[in-house]
């Protein structure tokens, strides 16, 4: 005879809602791919270091109009004044400087009143050399910034139509960007300087000239892997307009192709401008910029060296914490590319 199994009264209780729910309950935090690319970005302690110092710099340089309301106001008896921080006794910071093998505190020398000191010095005009760095690396960024966002606007336009459309229509487009890209930003400058007449325009309009077709090249190519996607079939099949699949599925997945690309394009264009300016094609007298500065710095190099070192250290920073927060954001958005 089989055995009878016996079975306690309480194996037949039902599981309760809360045991149920517990099992299948997520222990780890949902997260958006926007929250976990941040996540990502602050684990990169030089990336997250490089972001904060851009901040800084932006929320300074942008306040300068207030802080620095007259860079170029001169005051020539007080010119090629050294850096002077009151209470510090350092060389190259107490106001001093050689004058035939001694050392004497340029301020007596000019008359300098005891209330004013210059903490970057002055250059040949006797403008303060803080000020002008401020209002120079305004200048610079936002040369940088409109640039980049025509490169933005035009570039992430062009690569979606070209994709999207295919065929002809994308081999002359793709024929007219090489077009482009062959022409040398110098002759643009120089011939919209001859147009403009100088100013910020005539640089910003040579820079996103051409430089929005490496923006266009990248999002072509991302878009063409994007519209054989399952769910871009599925809306073209229900009928959803290009330009809601544009927006509803394109751009939310090249987003991080084009915030990356838009951070590698900005230190580019700074550059540029800096390059410009300092080779005189640029931005002009009196106005200052980061490469007027270091053009001006550069006279007097041998005797007054902080007047091109300090500019010149405010780019490097500039240029540096740019590349650096840029590849960082590469590794965030796509953790594929991070190196071990």
């Amino acid at each position: 005879m089989e055995e009878k199994m016996k079975l306690a009264p309480d194996a037949f209780e039902p599981v309760s809602k809360k045991d149920e729910l517990d099992d299948e309950k997520i222990v780890a935090p949902s997260r958006t791919f926007i929250q976990d690319a941040w996540r990502r970005l602050r684990q990169n302690k030089a990336s997250y270091v490089c972001l904060w110092i851009l901040v800084v710099i932006g929320l300074i340089a942008f306040t300068s109009p207030l802080t620095a309301s007259q860079p170029n106001v001169s005051h020539p008896n007080y010119a090629n004044l050294p850096p002077k921080i009151p209470g510090v006794n350092i060389n190259g910071f107490n106001g001093t400087t050689m004058v035939a093998g001694k050392r004497v505190d340029a301020y007596k020398q000019n008359n300098v009143p005891s209330k004013i000191h210059y903490t970057l010095g002055t250059d040949y005009l006797g403008r303060s050399l803080a000020e002008r760095i401020l209002r120079g690396t305004l200048v610079s960024l936002l040369i940088g910034l409109f640039a980049t966002l025509i490169d933005l606007i035009v570039g992430v336009g062009y690569g979606v139509v070209s994709a999207w459309k295919g065929g002809i229509t994308d081999i002359i487009l793709q024929r007219i960007i090489e077009v482009i890209s062959s022409v040398p930003n110098i002759v643009i400058m120089v011939l919209l300087m001859l147009v403009l007449k100088g100013g910020m325009l005539p640089i910003i309009l040579a820079i996103a000239f051409n430089g929005w077709t490496t923006m266009a090249r990248l999002t072509r190519a991302q878009t063409l892997q994007l519209k054989s996607q399952e769910y871009v079939l599925a809306a073209r099949t229900l009928g959803e307009s290009t330009f809601k699949i544009a927006v509803k599925h394109l751009l939310p997945n090249l987003s991080s192709v084009i915030i990356i690309q838009t951070m590698f394009t900005i230190p580019s264009a700074i550059f540029f401008e800096a390059f410009l300016s300092y080779i005189g094609i640029g931005i002009q007298a009196p106005t200052a910029s980061l490469g007027t500065l270091i053009s001006d710095g550069q006279k007097n190099f041998q005797f007054l060296p902080y007047q091109m070192w300090y500019p010149a250290i405010m780019l490097s920073i500039i240029m540096i914490a740019f590349n650096i927060l840029a590849d960082g954001l590469r590794d965030a958005f796509d953790p594929r590319t991070a190196r071990r």
